[in-house]
């Protein structure tokens, strides 16, 4: 199982239920790597997709309100349903920050952009990545995104 996810420099994921940064780049290496794949995410980070489920993805749901459902999407009460729900070796949890927090210890690999940028009113944020936990195996060069002007880069870590 892997995550995904944009950090920002002072580990900000979220504002307003909302990804603080939309970074073109980001977007494609993040559709590159989940299509054909299953994702899996909270109710809230599905209920923020603008068009729902997204296409050619298994998509899962973690809500805790079994009684949902969710168009083009399974359900599962927890991190470890899912997971057992998803029997994918590529499946990629993405978002948000409870659930980044949960499957932290259960993960394999991180594909992380790096945002060189920090939100002071940021209200979700990624857990530490524990350095006696994982080693950085991928480091991308600093690109910097035309729309935005924001500095960013791709890393990979994998557990150790």
């Amino acid at each position: 199982m892997n995550i995904i996810v944009a950090i920002a420099r002072d580990g900000a994921i979220g504002r307003g239920g909302d990804q603080p940064f939309y970074i073109r780049e980001d977007l494609r290496r993040f559709k590159a790597l989940t299509t054909g794949h299953t994702i899996i995410m909270g109710r809230r980070t599905f209920e923020a997709l603008p068009k729902g489920a997204l296409p050619n993805r298994r998509n899962i749901v973690i809500t805790r309100q079994t009684e949902l459902s969710f168009p083009g999407a399974e359900t599962a009460a927890n991190i470890a349903d899912a997971i057992s729900l998803a029997n994918d070796p590529e499946t990629y949890v993405i978002g948000g920050g409870q659930i980044y927090a949960q499957a932290l210890p259960l993960a394999e690999k991180l594909y992380v952009t790096e945002i060189d940028a920090d939100v002071p009113d940021a209200d979700t944020y990624f857990p530490a990545i524990d350095s006696e936990q994982w080693e950085l195996t991928e480091a991308g060069q600093w690109l910097t995104d035309e729309a935005s002007g924001v500095k960013y880069r791709f890393v990979c870590y994998s557990r150790k």
